[in-house]
């Protein structure tokens, strides 16, 4: 029987980049890229100078978004931090402010 639940076969992710990641594109590189991937959720500036973003979608879309964020736009990036969230059946990509 299938899963009715439309979070079925979604995972999450809440991600850190840090490096070189403001003042370069990122956060519309990112939108873009999810976009591309057909994701959902959205990505900031923090106040320290990292990017955070959250995605959601299918597993292998998600996968291929972190491998993206090690690279960005112009970004340098030193690290990727990634942790493992509870879909909650986003709609949409966003930039947050």
């Amino acid at each position: 029987m299938q899963d009715p639940s439309p979070l079925h076969n979604k995972i999450r992710v809440h991600v850190f980049i840090t490096g070189k990641v403001q003042g370069v594109g990122y956060r519309m590189s990112t939108r873009k890229a999810a976009n591309d991937l057909g994701l959902s959720g959205w990505v900031r500036n923090l106040p320290d100078g990292q990017v955070e973003a959250v995605f959601e979608g299918s597993r292998d879309m998600v996968e291929e978004m972190i491998n993206w964020c090690y690279q960005g736009s112009a970004a340098v990036v030193k690290d990727v931090v990634v942790e493992s969230e509870a879909p909650e059946g986003m709609q949409g990509f966003e930039i947050k402010r």
